[in-house]
């Protein structure tokens, strides 16, 4: 199974939205939720204050939270709730890919945890300026 996971942004709407529509107020979120969409049998949203969201979950309220620039500590704690509610969904089993459709400040601390699973990771956008993130999606798309 291949998994999408892509991360929450800080432009959202005004109002209590659905998770998959919360976000579409960025570019960035469009695209990767198009791509994740298009390309993967399924696909889940990072959030900084919620952590592991079903884009068709019950709406949430619009918040200013995010991992990027948070200290390690926190990040850390956030990475152990995501790890925990992948295995809790049954996410963590051999056969799935997960790919991160996200800043590394949404990885780079959950990856170590999933590396004594049997699942695959790849980060298609790593090290790719947003501009270049945004392109990378246009020419996937």
């Amino acid at each position: 199974m291949d998994i999408g996971l892509v991360s929450c942004t800080k432009s959202k709407r005004e109002q209590a939205a659905m998770p998959a529509e919360l976000y579409m107020e960025s570019a960035f979120f469009r695209k990767a939720r198009q791509y994740a969409e298009a390309n993967h049998d399924t696909w889940y949203i990072l959030s900084a204050k919620h952590h592991l969201l079903q884009p068709d979950g019950p709406p949430i309220e619009p918040y200013d939270e995010t991992l990027s620039g948070a200290p390690v500590d926190r990040k850390r704690d956030w990475s152990q709730t995501v790890y925990d509610q992948l295995r809790e969904e049954g996410l963590l089993t051999e056969g799935t890919r997960l790919v991160f459709h996200a800043g590394r400040d949404y990885y780079d601390e959950l990856i170590p945890l999933l590396e004594d699973t049997s699942v695959e990771i790849e980060t298609p956008t790593d090290g790719l300026q947003y501009g270049e993130t945004l392109s990378w999606y246009n020419d996937q798309l």
